[in-house]
C-alpha cells in the first residue's frame, strides 16, 4: 500500500485537524493538528522570541488552555511564555519535530474534542464521521491534501471565521496608504527573525533567515469554482518573491491551482498586494504569480536566488513559511532523500514524472509553496508535502523545472512542455533486474552514473497516447536519443524541447531491447484552460492530470462542476459525458454544439460514465434548465491577466409548447377495499429543483408525492418539506407517464403543507380527485395506510392509530428554516409509516382521513444530518384553505405570534390554573387532559397595538371556546381579533387579542453579494430570535467566494456598509453598488446570539456580480426578476461576467449554510 499524502497549504483559521499514528503498515492520510506542536528533535534548533510586542504578550497570556505548551517552555529553558499556533498569528514560532509523544498524545486528544465540538455535516466535506475512525485506529479512507473549512455541531460557524483574522484591512480604498515618508531602507523587525538557541553555526543562520524572511509571503487566496480536480474553496499558503523587479512569487501548483484563481499577498512587513497566476505547470507542484513591485511602499522587494545544484543529501535546511496559518514559521530540517519518487495525494491533483527530495521538518497546513534554503540563504527545493501519519518526513519538489520556466517569463519566451502520456517512475536496480535489466546494461549505467541506484521504469500508459502499443507497463527506459539516462531531469529537457518532434526511446521489455519512436504532445494542450457554463453545470476537456490518476484515454468531457440540470444520482465529481439527445459528445466543442439545439425546459436522454468505472454507461432524462440562467458562457483562462475571460455562447432556444398526453393508472392489488385501491388515481410525482437556496434550507433538489385535490384545476397538495417556497422549478409526473409543469399556488406558514397547481388540459389521464374527511380521526380507530417508500413505490396496509399530539420539532440553531409549528400530528402503528414520506390515511370508503407528510426537523448534532419526521396530519383543518382555493380566492391567514406547547393538569395547576378550569378541560377533552402553553413568540415587524399573548402564557380559551387541542387553534386564521382567557403569573385575564397577517411570511426578494445570499429573515428566523438587528439577513453563501474567504457566516446580519446604515435590502443595495470593484469595504455585522462584530471584505464582481432576485408574477417563465449589477450600472437579466444565479445554490450535502463554490 502506498504512502498517503498531504499537501501543505492552509484553509481558513479555526479548524482544527488532528494528526495520529498509525499502523507501519497502513500509513494514512491525515491532517496534521494546528492547536499546537510541542514535539521537538532531539538536538533542536529552536526560534523563540526575546521580545514580543505589547500586543503579542496580551495575547499570549491565557495558558490554561494549552498546558503541553507550559511542559515545552520549562523543558527546554525557554522565556516564559506559551505559544499556541491560535494564540499568536504573526511571527514568533516554534521548530516542531518529534520528541515528547506524550505531550503529542495530549495535544491530539485536545484537538479531538476541540473538532468534535466544531465539525458540520459530515457529508458536505466527507470527512466528520472519518475523523472519529481515524482517532480510534481503524484504517482510514485516504482524504483530500487540502484542509477544509470548519463546521459546527450546531451547524452556526462562527462571527469570526474567516481566514484574514489577522489582518489590518482598515483602508477601504487600497491594499497599502500612500506615504512619502520612506527612504528606502528597511530592517527585519528583531520580533519577526527570532533568535536562535545556541547551538553551531546559529549565528550565520541568523544572518539567513533575516535575508530570507523579507523575501517570502503569505498567500490568501480563493479558488473560486471547481475546476479539474480543485474544489471551489477559500485557503492561505505561502509562496517567495523570485524576481523583484518583474513581480514574481513562486509557490505551488496546488495553490494556484488549476481553475479560477482570485488572491492576495502578505509580505513581512504586512503590506498587501494583489497577485494573480501567470503561470501554473501541467504536471509539476509549482506556479507562478505576479504583483506589482511599486505597490510595495514600506520595504524593498528582493528575491531569493534559485540554486537546485546546491541540494545535496545530509545537508541542513530551513523551511520559512506560512505554517500552520502562522505568518511566518521557520522550521529546520537535514535532507535525506533526493531521489525519491513524487507523492500521491489520492484522488485529485497529483505530481508525477518527478523525484522529490525528502526530509525532517514537521511542517503542516499553511506552509505549501515555502522556500527550502540552505545556511547561505540559497532557495535549494520548495515545499509541497509531507505524510500525515504520524511521521514528520516532508516532501520537496526540486527547482530545476521552476527555473527553466522562470527564465522563459523573464525572457518573454513561451514555456513549451512536451509529454508523451506515459508516467514513468523511478525503480531501484534489484527491482529492474526483474523487470529485465540485463547485467550488460546494469553495468554500463553503473559506470556511467556511479552514484545512481534507480532507473525510469514505465508505470501507466494511457490509451491513443503517444506511447500506446509503443511502450508497456514495466519497460525499464535505457536511452533518449541515443542516451543513457536514469534520471526525470534530462528526459524531461529532451522532452520539452521536442515538443511536435519524434524521440527515440530504447528501452529492456522482459531483457529484449527495443526500440521505439513515439512523437512528443504538447502539455498545454491536454490540460484544459477553458469551461463552459450551462444549466447549472460546468464542462471542460478531460485534463491529462484526471486522466492519468484513473488511467484513461485524455478525451471526453468531463463535468467540473455537477449542478443544476446535471445534477445526477450522487454529490460526486467525476462525470463524463458520452452523449447528450442521442448525440454523442466526444470533445467539449461538441457539446457546446449540441447544448446549443436544446430548448429550455426539455427533457432528454443523456449517457455519461465514471472516471473510476468506465466498464458502466449511465442513462437517464434530465430537465433542461435554460430560464433561471438563460446564458451559456465560456470562461477561458488569460495569462496576462490573471483572469479567466467569459463570453456568451447565446441565449436558449425557447422551450416547445406542451402537448396533451394520455396515460392510465396502475391497479393496485390484494387490497379488500376498491375504493380505496381507485385511491392510486389520486396521487401524483413532484420533483422540485430550487436553483438559489433561500430561507435556510437544505437541499436544491427534492422529490416527493402530491394528492391532488381537485382533478378539474390541478391542484395537488404536498408537504413543505418538498416544496419550501416559490423559487423552483416544479415538475409532477401523472400516471408514471406524463410530465407536466407546476406552480405553487400556496404555502401554508405553520402546517407543513403547500398547495401546486398543473394544466389539466395537458392530462388525459383518469385523474380523480381525492375526498377529504370533514371528520377528525381520533386515537385508537382502523385506518387503511397508502404510502410511498423511499425508491417510489406504493406500498400499503391495515393499521391503527397510535397517537395523536401537538408536534414540537426543535428549532435548527445553525440555520433557521422552516418547522411545522402549532399543528397536531399523527402516528400509526405499521414499520410501513417510517419508510414512506408521502402518503395518506384512508377510510374503507376511500376518504382520505390524513395526509402522510414529511416534517423537516433539526440537524443531528452527532450525524451531521438533517432529521426528517413521517408524521399524519388529519384533513379537516386543510378544508378551509382547499375550499377557498377552489374558488380561485389566495387564502388570506392571520395568526397569532407565538408557539404553543402541551401542558399537564399537574403543571397548569401550579402555575395558577383554577380547579374550575381543569374540571372543564378534562370533561372538554377525554383523551387528552391538556392545555396549551406559550413557549416563545414569533419576532412581529409591526407588533399589532393592544394586549398580546407573551411566553409562561396559558391559553384558556378563544372566542369562548376552551383550547384542549392544538387544532382548535385554527381558530386564528380568520379573524382579526380573538378574545381570550389566559393565567398569566397565577392571574386569571381577559384580553382581546389581536392577529397578525402572514402576507409578508415568504421570501420575495433576494440578493447575490460576494457570494453570499441574502434576504429578510424569513418566519424561521422570526420565530427563534427576539429582535432582528436589520433586515438584511446572510442566508448562504458559496464557497471560493469572498463571503466565505473574509468570513460573512450564514445567520449573520449586516447593520452597516463603510458606516452607512443598512436597515433593509434596499439601502444595502445602494450601499454596495456604489463600491469600486477590487477594493476593500467593512460591513458591521450582528450575530444571532446579538454579538457586534466588524468584517473588512474585498469585492470581487469579475466572478460574482451582485444579482438581485425579485418575485415578479408577470415573469412568464419564473415568476421571478433578475437585475445584474456591474460597474454600479444596472443590467436587466444576467451580466457579462460570472456563473448564472442558478449556480448558486449547489448542495454541498450542508443545509443550507454554506454552498457549492462557483464563479
Amino acid at each position: 500500500m502506498r504512502p498517503v499524502l498531504f499537501a501543505r497549504h492552509r484553509v481558513p483559521p479555526r479548524l482544527l485537524r488532528i494528526r495520529t499514528s498509525t499502523s507501519a503498515s497502513s500509513p494514512s492520510l491525515t491532517t496534521k493538528t494546528t492547536v499546537a506542536s510541542t514535539a521537538l528533535p532531539l538536538s533542536p534548533t529552536v526560534y523563540t522570541s526575546s521580545a514580543l510586542s505589547r500586543f503579542h504578550q496580551l495575547r499570549l497570556q491565557s495558558t490554561s488552555t494549552f498546558p503541553q505548551q507550559q511542559t515545552f517552555a520549562s523543558r527546554h529553558s525557554l522565556p516564559a511564555f506559551t505559544c499556541s499556533v491560535h494564540q499568536l498569528p504573526f511571527h514568533a514560532s516554534i521548530t516542531r519535530t518529534r520528541r515528547d509523544t506524550s505531550t503529542a498524545t495530549h495535544c491530539n486528544s485536545t484537538a479531538t474534542r476541540a473538532f468534535s465540538q466544531t465539525t458540520g455535516n459530515s457529508s458536505s466535506y466527507g470527512d466528520a464521521s472519518s475523523y472519529s475512525a481515524n482517532m480510534n485506529g481503524t484504517s482510514p479512507a485516504a482524504r483530500s491534501k487540502r484542509k477544509e473549512p470548519p463546521q459546527y455541531s450546531d451547524g452556526r460557524l462562527a462571527k469570526h471565521h474567516r481566514t484574514n483574522a489577522d489582518i489590518d484591512m482598515s483602508s477601504a480604498d487600497g491594499n497599502t496608504p500612500i506615504t512619502e515618508d520612506f527612504d528606502g531602507s528597511y530592517e527585519a523587525d528583531p520580533r519577526h527573525v527570532l533568535p536562535l538557541a545556541p547551538g553551531a553555526d546559529t549565528a550565520e543562520w541568523q544572518a539567513t533567515i533575516e535575508n530570507v524572511v523579507r523575501n517570502v509571503v503569505s498567500i490568501r487566496f480563493c479558488q473560486t469554482c471547481s475546476f479539474d480536480t480543485d474544489p471551489a474553496l477559500t485557503s492561505e499558503a505561502t509562496g517567495f518573491v523570485v524576481d523583484a523587479e518583474r513581480g514574481y512569487i513562486l509557490t505551488n501548483r496546488h495553490v494556484v491551482g488549476s481553475g479560477p484563481f482570485w488572491g492576495y499577498c502578505i509580505f513581512d512587513n504586512h503590506e498587501e498586494v494583489d497577485a494573480y497566476p501567470v503561470y501554473r505547470d501541467p504536471v509539476h507542484d509549482f506556479g507562478i504569480l505576479k504583483f506589482d513591485p511599486k505597490a510595495i511602499k514600506y520595504m524593498p522587494v528582493a528575491a531569493l536566488q534559485l540554486r537546485p545544484d546546491l541540494a545535496r543529501v545530509g545537508i541542513e535546511i530551513r523551511v520559512v513559511g506560512n505554517d500552520a496559518g502562522e505568518k511566518l514559521s521557520i522550521l529546520s530540517g537535514v535532507i535525506s532523500r533526493l531521489d525519491r519518487n513524487a507523492p500521491e495525494y489520492g484522488d485529485g491533483y497529483s505530481d508525477f514524472n518527478t523525484c522529490y527530495y525528502q526530509a525532517s521538518a514537521a511542517a503542516s497546513g499553511g506552509s505549501s509553496g515555502s522556500p527550502v534554503v540552505n545556511k547561505d540563504g540559497f532557495a535549494v527545493a520548495l515545499q509541497a508535502g509531507g505524510r500525515a501519519d504520524g511521521a514528520s518526513t516532508d516532501y520537496f519538489l526540486p527547482l530545476d523545472r521552476p527555473l527553466r520556466a522562470l527564465k522563459c517569463l523573464q525572457e518573454g519566451k513561451p514555456i513549451t512542455r512536451g509529454d508523451i502520456q506515459c508516467q514513468f517512475v523511478l525503480k531501484p536496480f534489484d527491482e529492474c533486474r526483474r523487470l529485465g535489466l540485463t547485467p550488460e546494461w546494469e553495468a554500463q549505467v553503473r559506470k556511467a552514473f556511479p552514484k545512481e541506484t534507480n532507473m525510469l521504469v514505465a508505470e501507466i500508459i494511457l490509451p491513443e497516447g503517444p506511447s500506446h502499443k509503443k511502450l508497456e507497463e514495466g519497460d525499464v527506459l535505457i536511452k533518449v536519443n541515443g542516451k543513457l539516462l536514469t534520471q526525470f531531469i534530462p528526459l524531461e529537457e529532451t522532452l520539452d524541447s521536442s515538443v511536435g518532434q519524434t524521440v527515440k526511446l530504447m528501452l529492456l521489455r522482459g531483457g529484449d531491447e527495443v526500440e521505439v519512436d513515439i512523437e512528443v504532445g504538447d502539455l498545454h494542450q491536454i490540460t484544459p484552460d477553458r469551461f463552459v457554463s450551462v444549466s447549472g453545470g460546468s464542462f471542460h476537456n478531460l485534463s491529462y492530470q484526471q486522466a492519468r490518476l484513473y488511467g484513461v484515454a485524455c478525451k471526453g468531457v468531463y463535468v467540473c462542476e455537477a449542478g443544476g440540470s446535471f445534477r445526477f444520482d450522487n454529490n460526486e465529481n467525476g462525470w463524463i459525458i458520452q452523449s447528450i439527445d442521442q448525440k454523442e459528445t466526444p470533445d467539449l466543442d461538441t457539446f457546446i454544439e449540441v447544448m446549443k439545439g436544446i430548448p429550455d425546459k426539455a427533457r432528454v436522454v443523456i449517457t455519461y460514465k465514471h472516471l473510476r468505472d468506465m466498464h458502466t454507461l449511465h442513462t437517464t432524462v434530465i430537465y433542461i434548465d435554460r430560464h433561471w440562467a438563460k446564458k451559456m458562457k465560456l470562461a477561458v483562462r488569460n495569462d496576462k491577466t490573471g483572469l479567466w475571460d467569459f463570453s456568451d455562447l447565446g441565449d436558449a432556444l425557447p422551450a416547445v409548447a406542451p402537448e396533451t398526453r394520455k396515460a392510465s393508472f396502475i391497479q393496485l392489488e390484494n387490497t379488500s377495499h376498491p375504493a380505496v385501491a381507485d385511491l392510486v388515481k389520486s396521487f401524483v410525482h413532484v420533483s422540485v429543483t430550487m436553483p438559489v437556496k433561500l430561507d435556510g434550507f437544505p437541499k436544491n433538489r427534492k422529490w416527493g408525492m402530491g394528492l391532488v385535490i381537485d382533478a378539474e384545476k390541478g391542484l395537488v397538495i404536498i408537504s413543505r418539506a418538498i416544496v419550501p417556497y416559490d423559487l423552483c422549478d416544479i415538475t409532477i409526473t401523472i400516471a408514471d407517464s406524463i410530465v407536466v409543469e407546476g406552480k405553487v399556488v400556496f404555502l401554508h406558514p405553520l402546517q407543513n403543507y403547500a398547495v401546486i397547481q398543473y394544466d389539466p388540459k395537458l392530462v388525459d389521464a383518469p385523474v380523480r380527485s381525492a375526498k377529504l374527511s370533514s371528520e377528525m380521526i381520533s386515537q385508537g380507530a382502523s385506518t387503511y395506510f397508502i404510502g410511498y417508500n423511499r425508491i417510489g413505490r406504493i406500498v400499503h396496509t391495515a393499521t391503527t392509530v397510535t397517537e395523536m399530539f401537538a408536534v414540537t420539532i426543535p428549532a435548527n440553531s445553525g440555520a433557521p428554516r422552516y418547522r411545522a409549528v402549532n399543528v397536531d400530528a399523527i402516528t400509526v402503528d405499521t414499520n410501513l409509516s417510517g419508510q414512506c414520506g408521502s402518503g395518506v390515511l384512508v377510510a374503507q370508503d376511500g376518504t382520505v382521513q390524513a395526509l402522510w407528510l414529511t416534517y423537516l426537523g433539526e440537524r443531528n448534532p452527532s450525524s451531521h444530518r438533517d432529521e426528517e419526521y413521517h408524521l399524519g396530519l388529519a384533513t379537516p383543518t386543510l378544508l378551509p384553505v382547499i375550499s377557498q382555493l377552489q374558488q380561485g380566492i389566495t387564502p388570506k391567514l392571520r395568526l397569532l405570534s407565538c408557539e404553543f406547547r402541551a401542558i399537564q393538569m399537574s403543571q397548569a395547576r401550579i402555575m395558577g390554573v383554577s380547579e374550575e378550569w381543569i374540571q372543564k378541560v378534562t370533561l372538554a377533552n377525554t383523551a387528552h387532559h391538556q392545555l396549551f402553553l406559550v413557549t416563545k413568540r414569533t419576532y412581529e415587524r409591526n407588533e399589532p397595538e393592544g394586549d398580546t399573548l407573551k411566553e409562561g402564557d396559558i391559553l384558556l380559551t378563544l372566542n369562548n371556546h376552551l383550547i384542549t387541542k392544538i387544532s382548535e387553534l385554527d381558530i386564528m386564521y380568520s379573524h382579526d381579533h380573538l378574545d381570550a382567557v389566559l393565567v398569566r403569573n397565577t392571574k386569571e385575564l381577559h384580553i382581546k387579542l389581536p392577529t397578525v397577517a402572514a402576507d409578508d411570511a415568504e421570501t420575495d426578494h433576494a440578493i447575490s453579494f460576494c457570494g453570499a445570499i441574502l434576504h429578510r429573515p424569513h418566519l424561521a428566523v422570526r420565530q427563534q430570535i427576539s429582535k432582528l438587528f436589520s433586515e438584511v439577513y446572510v442566508s448562504a453563501r458559496t464557497r471560493g467566494s469572498p463571503a466565505y474567504q473574509y468570513g460573512l457566516a450564514p445567520t449573520n446580519f449586516v447593520t452597516h456598509v463603510n458606516g452607512k446604515r443598512t436597515p433593509d435590502l434596499q439601502t444595502f443595495l445602494a450601499a454596495v453598488v456604489d463600491i469600486p470593484d477590487n477594493t476593500y469595504f467593512r460591513l458591521k455585522c450582528m450575530t444571532f446570539d446579538s454579538v457586534p462584530w466588524v468584517v473588512t471584505m474585498k469585492k470581487n464582481e469579475h466572478y460574482f456580480p451582485t444579482t438581485e432576485l425579485i418575485k415578479d408574477p408577470s415573469e412568464p417563465l419564473t415568476g421571478w426578476r433578475r437585475i445584474t449589477y456591474e460597474g454600479g450600472k444596472k443590467i436587466e437579466g444576467e451580466g457579462h461576467d460570472g456563473v448564472g444565479v442558478a449556480a448558486l445554490g449547489e448542495d454541498g450535502g450542508e443545509s443550507g449554510m454554506d454552498v457549492d463554490g462557483c464563479c
